[in-house]
Protein backbone atom coordinates (compact mmCIF):
# COMPACT_ATOMS: atom_id res chain seq x y z
CA UNK A 1 0.00 0.00 0.00
CA UNK A 2 1.38 3.80 -0.53
CA UNK A 3 2.07 5.61 2.08
CA UNK A 4 0.10 8.84 2.46
CA UNK A 5 1.35 10.84 5.37
CA UNK A 6 -1.10 12.81 7.56
CA UNK A 7 0.66 15.76 7.10
CA UNK A 8 -0.56 16.16 3.52
CA UNK A 9 -3.43 17.62 5.32
CA UNK A 10 -1.64 20.57 6.14
CA UNK A 11 -2.64 23.49 4.77
CA UNK A 12 -0.43 24.68 1.25
CA UNK A 13 1.10 21.11 1.52
CA UNK A 14 2.31 20.18 -2.23
CA UNK A 15 2.85 15.89 -2.53
CA UNK A 16 6.05 14.92 -2.75
CA UNK A 17 6.95 12.28 -5.86
CA UNK A 18 9.31 9.61 -6.33
CA UNK A 19 11.65 8.55 -3.27
CA UNK A 20 9.97 11.06 -1.77
CA UNK A 21 6.04 10.39 -2.48
CA UNK A 22 3.82 10.06 0.33
CA UNK A 23 5.20 13.36 2.14
CA UNK A 24 5.30 16.83 1.58
CA UNK A 25 7.47 18.57 -1.35
CA UNK A 26 6.49 21.72 0.50
CA UNK A 27 3.87 23.51 2.24
CA UNK A 28 3.32 26.39 -0.05
CA UNK A 29 6.98 28.49 0.79
CA UNK A 30 10.44 25.78 -0.42
CA UNK A 31 13.28 28.87 -0.03
CA UNK A 32 12.03 30.18 3.71
CA UNK A 33 11.15 26.30 4.83
CA UNK A 34 14.41 25.63 3.36
CA UNK A 35 16.43 28.97 5.44
CA UNK A 36 13.98 27.82 8.62
CA UNK A 37 14.76 24.08 8.20
CA UNK A 38 18.46 25.41 7.71
CA UNK A 39 18.32 27.63 11.30
CA UNK A 40 16.91 24.62 13.51
CA UNK A 41 13.79 26.66 13.47
CA UNK A 42 11.61 23.91 11.48
CA UNK A 43 10.94 20.63 10.94
CA UNK A 44 10.58 18.41 7.87
CA UNK A 45 8.22 14.90 7.56
CA UNK A 46 10.47 12.06 6.51
CA UNK A 47 8.21 9.72 7.16
CA UNK A 48 8.56 8.07 3.75
CA UNK A 49 11.76 5.87 5.05
CA UNK A 50 12.29 2.72 5.88
CA UNK A 51 12.74 1.50 9.08
CA UNK A 52 14.08 -2.49 10.06
CA UNK A 53 14.78 -3.41 13.42
CA UNK A 54 17.00 -6.18 14.49
CA UNK A 55 16.70 -8.06 17.89
CA UNK A 56 18.65 -10.65 19.66
CA UNK A 57 21.86 -11.40 21.55
CA UNK A 58 24.11 -12.19 18.32
CA UNK A 59 23.17 -8.73 16.60
CA UNK A 60 25.80 -7.03 17.06
CA UNK A 61 28.73 -9.26 16.56
CA UNK A 62 26.43 -10.74 13.55
CA UNK A 63 25.90 -7.45 11.85
CA UNK A 64 29.53 -6.66 12.34
CA UNK A 65 30.01 -9.23 10.36
CA UNK A 66 27.62 -8.53 7.47
CA UNK A 67 28.06 -4.79 7.05
CA UNK A 68 31.01 -2.07 6.32
CA UNK A 69 31.34 -0.12 9.26
CA UNK A 70 32.40 -1.49 13.03
CA UNK A 71 28.81 -2.97 14.71
CA UNK A 72 29.95 -4.79 16.96
CA UNK A 73 30.82 -2.81 20.02
CA UNK A 74 27.34 -0.10 19.79
CA UNK A 75 26.18 1.19 23.43
CA UNK A 76 22.26 2.32 23.25
CA UNK A 77 22.24 5.63 22.04
CA UNK A 78 24.77 5.33 19.40
CA UNK A 79 24.50 6.37 15.80
CA UNK A 80 26.56 5.94 12.95
CA UNK A 81 26.11 4.97 8.82
CA UNK A 82 26.69 1.59 7.53
CA UNK A 83 26.68 -0.20 4.12
CA UNK A 84 25.99 -3.20 2.76
CA UNK A 85 28.00 -4.45 -0.10
CA UNK A 86 27.84 -6.62 -3.07
CA UNK A 87 30.79 -9.29 -3.32
CA UNK A 88 32.32 -6.83 -6.25
CA UNK A 89 32.14 -4.19 -3.72
CA UNK A 90 28.95 -1.97 -4.97
CA UNK A 91 26.54 -0.66 -2.91
CA UNK A 92 23.35 -3.12 -2.09
CA UNK A 93 21.96 -0.97 1.02
CA UNK A 94 22.78 2.17 2.78
CA UNK A 95 21.76 2.34 6.21
CA UNK A 96 21.51 5.02 9.02
CA UNK A 97 22.10 2.85 12.27
CA UNK A 98 20.56 3.31 15.48
CA UNK A 99 21.54 1.22 18.82
CA UNK A 100 18.75 1.02 21.23
CA UNK A 101 18.52 -0.76 24.98
CA UNK A 102 17.36 -3.80 22.99
CA UNK A 103 17.41 -3.48 19.22
CA UNK A 104 19.95 -2.01 16.20
CA UNK A 105 17.58 0.24 14.00
CA UNK A 106 18.50 0.57 10.74
CA UNK A 107 16.77 3.66 8.75
CA UNK A 108 16.89 3.60 5.17
CA UNK A 109 14.71 4.20 2.01
CA UNK A 110 11.33 2.59 2.02
CA UNK A 111 12.14 0.69 -0.88
CA UNK A 112 15.09 -0.76 0.60
CA UNK A 113 13.28 -1.50 3.52
CA UNK A 114 11.55 -5.23 2.73
CA UNK A 115 14.69 -6.29 0.45
CA UNK A 116 17.07 -4.99 3.47
CA UNK A 117 15.02 -7.67 5.94
CA UNK A 118 15.03 -10.10 3.07
CA UNK A 119 18.57 -10.32 2.93
CA UNK A 120 19.48 -10.31 6.60
CA UNK A 121 17.16 -12.65 7.37
CA UNK A 122 18.61 -15.11 4.95
CA UNK A 123 22.02 -14.62 6.49
CA UNK A 124 20.78 -15.35 9.67
CA UNK A 125 21.56 -19.44 10.29
CA UNK A 126 22.03 -20.42 13.71
CA UNK A 127 22.77 -16.70 14.82
CA UNK A 128 20.38 -15.71 17.78
CA UNK A 129 18.97 -12.39 16.49
CA UNK A 130 15.16 -11.55 14.85
CA UNK A 131 14.95 -9.11 12.04
CA UNK A 132 11.74 -7.38 11.09
CA UNK A 133 10.55 -4.51 8.73
CA UNK A 134 9.39 -1.92 10.89
CA UNK A 135 8.59 0.76 8.24
CA UNK A 136 4.62 0.50 8.88
CA UNK A 137 4.81 1.16 12.48
CA UNK A 138 7.39 4.74 12.50
CA UNK A 139 7.62 8.56 11.00
CA UNK A 140 10.57 9.93 11.02
CA UNK A 141 11.27 13.63 11.31
CA UNK A 142 14.34 15.25 10.21
CA UNK A 143 15.86 18.93 12.02
CA UNK A 144 19.17 20.32 12.34
CA UNK A 145 18.38 19.98 15.99
CA UNK A 146 16.52 17.05 18.10
CA UNK A 147 13.36 18.49 18.98
CA UNK A 148 10.95 15.81 20.21
CA UNK A 149 11.93 15.22 24.03
CA UNK A 150 12.18 11.60 24.85
CA UNK A 151 12.51 10.44 20.86
CA UNK A 152 14.70 7.95 20.03
CA UNK A 153 17.46 9.86 18.17
CA UNK A 154 19.53 9.35 15.28
CA UNK A 155 22.30 11.70 15.33
CA UNK A 156 24.22 11.78 11.25
CA UNK A 157 27.88 11.58 11.75
CA UNK A 158 28.53 13.32 8.41
CA UNK A 159 31.05 14.81 7.58
CA UNK A 160 33.30 13.66 10.52
CA UNK A 161 35.46 11.09 9.86
CA UNK A 162 35.05 8.31 12.22
CA UNK A 163 37.52 5.41 13.30
CA UNK A 164 38.84 3.60 10.59
CA UNK A 165 37.42 6.11 7.78
CA UNK A 166 39.03 8.40 5.55
CA UNK A 167 38.21 11.18 3.63
CA UNK A 168 38.48 11.73 0.04
CA UNK A 169 37.79 15.45 0.29
CA UNK A 170 39.86 18.34 1.41
CA UNK A 171 40.67 19.25 4.65
CA UNK A 172 37.44 21.83 4.64
CA UNK A 173 34.08 20.80 4.40
CA UNK A 174 31.15 22.54 4.23
CA UNK A 175 29.02 20.61 6.42
CA UNK A 176 31.99 20.57 9.12
CA UNK A 177 29.89 22.77 11.63
CA UNK A 178 26.36 21.76 10.61
CA UNK A 179 24.20 18.61 12.63
CA UNK A 180 21.08 16.85 11.17
CA UNK A 181 19.06 14.56 13.47
CA UNK A 182 16.34 12.00 12.37
CA UNK A 183 13.97 10.92 15.32
CA UNK A 184 11.52 8.25 15.06
CA UNK A 185 8.25 9.02 16.50
CA UNK A 186 5.10 5.61 16.39
CA UNK A 187 3.46 6.54 13.28
CA UNK A 188 -0.10 6.97 14.80
CA UNK A 189 1.58 10.14 17.20
CA UNK A 190 2.78 11.98 14.10
CA UNK A 191 0.10 14.40 13.72
CA UNK A 192 -0.11 15.27 17.52
CA UNK A 193 3.61 15.14 17.87
CA UNK A 194 3.98 18.29 14.95
CA UNK A 195 0.83 19.90 15.97
CA UNK A 196 2.75 20.23 19.71
CA UNK A 197 5.91 21.49 17.68
CA UNK A 198 4.01 23.75 15.79
CA UNK A 199 3.03 25.17 19.04
CA UNK A 200 5.97 25.90 20.30
CA UNK A 201 6.97 27.77 16.80
CA UNK A 202 8.42 25.11 15.10
CA UNK A 203 7.54 25.47 11.50
CA UNK A 204 7.15 22.88 8.56
CA UNK A 205 9.63 22.19 5.70
CA UNK A 206 9.20 20.08 3.45
CA UNK A 207 11.67 17.04 1.19
CA UNK A 208 12.35 20.20 -1.16
CA UNK A 209 14.36 21.57 1.85
CA UNK A 210 15.90 18.75 2.75
CA UNK A 211 17.07 17.93 -0.32
CA UNK A 212 18.19 21.82 -1.04
CA UNK A 213 20.45 21.41 2.15
CA UNK A 214 21.53 17.71 1.69
CA UNK A 215 23.37 19.09 -1.57
CA UNK A 216 25.08 21.89 0.22
CA UNK A 217 26.61 19.09 2.78
CA UNK A 218 27.63 17.28 0.06
CA UNK A 219 25.81 14.10 0.84
CA UNK A 220 24.79 11.84 -1.52
CA UNK A 221 21.83 9.52 -0.99
CA UNK A 222 20.32 6.38 -1.79
CA UNK A 223 18.87 5.80 -5.51
CA UNK A 224 19.79 9.59 -6.20
CA UNK A 225 23.53 9.15 -6.54
CA UNK A 226 24.23 5.84 -6.25
CA UNK A 227 23.26 3.37 -9.01
CA UNK A 228 23.87 -0.22 -9.71
CA UNK A 229 27.47 0.26 -10.33
CA UNK A 230 28.49 2.78 -7.39
CA UNK A 231 31.08 1.76 -5.42
CA UNK A 232 31.64 3.91 -1.61
CA UNK A 233 34.72 5.64 -2.81
CA UNK A 234 33.14 7.33 -5.50
CA UNK A 235 30.45 9.48 -3.26
CA UNK A 236 33.57 10.02 -0.05
CA UNK A 237 31.32 7.44 1.87
CA UNK A 238 34.99 6.01 3.30
CA UNK A 239 34.62 8.99 5.78
CA UNK A 240 31.55 7.83 7.63
CA UNK A 241 30.70 4.52 6.66
CA UNK A 242 33.18 2.33 5.87
CA UNK A 243 35.99 1.21 8.75
CA UNK A 244 39.23 -0.03 7.04
CA UNK A 245 40.60 -1.47 9.95
CA UNK A 246 37.43 -4.21 10.48
CA UNK A 247 37.27 -7.82 10.13
CA UNK A 248 35.85 -9.80 6.96
CA UNK A 249 32.58 -8.31 5.51
CA UNK A 250 31.06 -9.01 1.67
CA UNK A 251 32.85 -6.14 -0.69
CA UNK A 252 35.60 -5.88 1.57
CA UNK A 253 38.22 -6.44 -1.05
CA UNK A 254 37.22 -4.12 -3.52
CA UNK A 255 37.08 -1.69 -0.39
CA UNK A 256 41.18 -2.35 -0.31
CA UNK A 257 41.85 -2.78 -3.60
CA UNK A 258 41.00 0.25 -4.50
CA UNK A 259 41.54 2.61 -1.34
CA UNK A 260 45.34 1.12 -1.36
CA UNK A 261 46.36 0.09 -5.18
CA UNK A 262 43.66 1.41 -7.40
CA UNK A 263 41.40 4.57 -7.73
CA UNK A 264 37.70 4.82 -8.43
CA UNK A 265 36.45 5.84 -11.86
CA UNK A 266 34.34 8.08 -11.49
CA UNK A 267 33.53 10.80 -8.16
CA UNK A 268 31.03 13.01 -6.86
CA UNK A 269 30.99 16.71 -7.45
CA UNK A 270 28.93 19.90 -6.36
CA UNK A 271 28.20 22.14 -9.38
CA UNK A 272 26.81 25.71 -8.96
CA UNK A 273 24.58 26.12 -12.14
CA UNK A 274 24.29 28.98 -14.48
CA UNK A 275 20.81 29.59 -13.96
CA UNK A 276 20.61 31.66 -16.80
CA UNK A 277 17.42 28.84 -18.03
CA UNK A 278 15.34 29.82 -14.89
CA UNK A 279 14.55 25.58 -14.40
CA UNK A 280 17.03 23.07 -12.94
CA UNK A 281 18.41 20.24 -15.00
CA UNK A 282 16.70 17.48 -13.97
CA UNK A 283 18.47 13.78 -12.41
CA UNK A 284 19.94 12.40 -15.44
CA UNK A 285 21.24 15.69 -17.24
CA UNK A 286 24.26 14.90 -19.03
CA UNK A 287 27.12 16.45 -17.98
CA UNK A 288 29.82 17.39 -21.11
CA UNK A 289 33.31 18.78 -21.50
CA UNK A 290 34.50 19.66 -24.75
CA UNK A 291 31.35 18.43 -26.28
CA UNK A 292 32.15 14.64 -24.53
CA UNK A 293 29.54 13.04 -22.26
CA UNK A 294 31.62 12.90 -18.58
CA UNK A 295 28.65 12.26 -16.31
CA UNK A 296 25.58 13.14 -15.50
CA UNK A 297 23.64 15.24 -12.33
CA UNK A 298 21.93 13.06 -9.96
CA UNK A 299 20.16 15.70 -7.96
CA UNK A 300 19.65 19.85 -8.45
CA UNK A 301 17.69 22.40 -6.34
CA UNK A 302 17.53 26.10 -5.53
CA UNK A 303 19.80 26.96 -2.70
CA UNK A 304 18.51 29.76 -0.46
CA UNK A 305 21.68 31.16 -0.17
CA UNK A 306 23.90 29.51 -2.99
CA UNK A 307 20.94 30.14 -5.59
CA UNK A 308 20.63 27.03 -8.48
CA UNK A 309 23.25 24.05 -6.96
CA UNK A 310 23.76 20.50 -8.09
CA UNK A 311 25.55 17.07 -7.10
CA UNK A 312 26.52 15.31 -9.67
CA UNK A 313 28.40 11.99 -10.98
CA UNK A 314 31.55 12.13 -13.80
CA UNK A 315 34.62 10.42 -14.48
CA UNK A 316 37.34 10.94 -12.10
CA UNK A 317 40.16 12.39 -13.98
CA UNK A 318 38.12 15.36 -14.99
CA UNK A 319 40.39 18.41 -14.35
CA UNK A 320 38.71 19.96 -11.23
CA UNK A 321 39.22 23.68 -13.13
CA UNK A 322 37.29 22.98 -16.39
CA UNK A 323 33.93 24.70 -16.74
CA UNK A 324 31.41 21.98 -17.23
CA UNK A 325 28.74 22.15 -19.71
CA UNK A 326 24.93 20.68 -18.53
CA UNK A 327 23.15 19.42 -21.47
CA UNK A 328 19.38 18.32 -20.41
CA UNK A 329 16.74 15.87 -22.57
CA UNK A 330 15.38 18.87 -24.00
CA UNK A 331 18.57 19.99 -25.63
CA UNK A 332 18.83 23.22 -23.12
CA UNK A 333 22.63 23.74 -22.62
CA UNK A 334 24.44 25.93 -19.60
CA UNK A 335 27.51 25.36 -17.86
CA UNK A 336 28.08 24.96 -14.37
CA UNK A 337 31.60 25.36 -11.83
CA UNK A 338 33.02 22.39 -9.89
CA UNK A 339 33.69 22.34 -6.06
CA UNK A 340 35.50 18.94 -5.43
CA UNK A 341 34.03 16.70 -2.99
CA UNK A 342 35.89 12.94 -4.67
CA UNK A 343 39.46 14.22 -5.58
CA UNK A 344 41.19 13.64 -8.49
CA UNK A 345 43.68 11.46 -6.82
CA UNK A 346 41.30 9.47 -4.34
CA UNK A 347 42.55 6.21 -3.42
CA UNK A 348 46.00 4.42 -4.40
CA UNK A 349 46.81 4.66 -0.50
CA UNK A 350 49.47 2.64 -0.46
CA UNK A 351 50.46 2.80 -3.77
CA UNK A 352 51.27 -0.18 -6.38
CA UNK A 353 53.57 -2.92 -6.30
CA UNK A 354 56.35 -2.40 -8.20
CA UNK A 355 58.40 -5.07 -9.98
CA UNK A 356 58.12 -8.71 -8.68
CA UNK A 357 55.23 -9.44 -6.86
CA UNK A 358 57.54 -12.36 -5.54
CA UNK A 359 60.67 -12.99 -6.07
CA UNK A 360 61.50 -14.98 -9.31
CA UNK A 361 62.22 -18.60 -8.77
CA UNK A 362 66.02 -20.26 -9.69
Amino acid sequence: MTYLSALLQRPGAVAGTGRDAGVASHYGSPLPEQRALDRGLAVADLSQLGVVKVTGEDRGRWLHSLASQALNNLKPGDSTRSLFLTIQGRIDFDTKVLETEDSTLLITERESAAPLAAFLNSMRFMMRVEVTDETDHWAVLGARKALVEGALTWVDPWPHVGIGGFSYSGPQHPAEDTTWIEQLIPLEELDATVAALQAQGVSLAGTTAVEALRIADWKPRFGAETDEKTIPHELDLLRTSVHLAKGCYKGQETIARVHNLGHPPRRLVFLHLDGSEHTLPEPGSEVHLDGRNIGKITTSALHFEAGPIALALIKRAVDPEATLEIVEESGAKSPATQEVIVSTDAGQVVGRAKGFIRPPTR
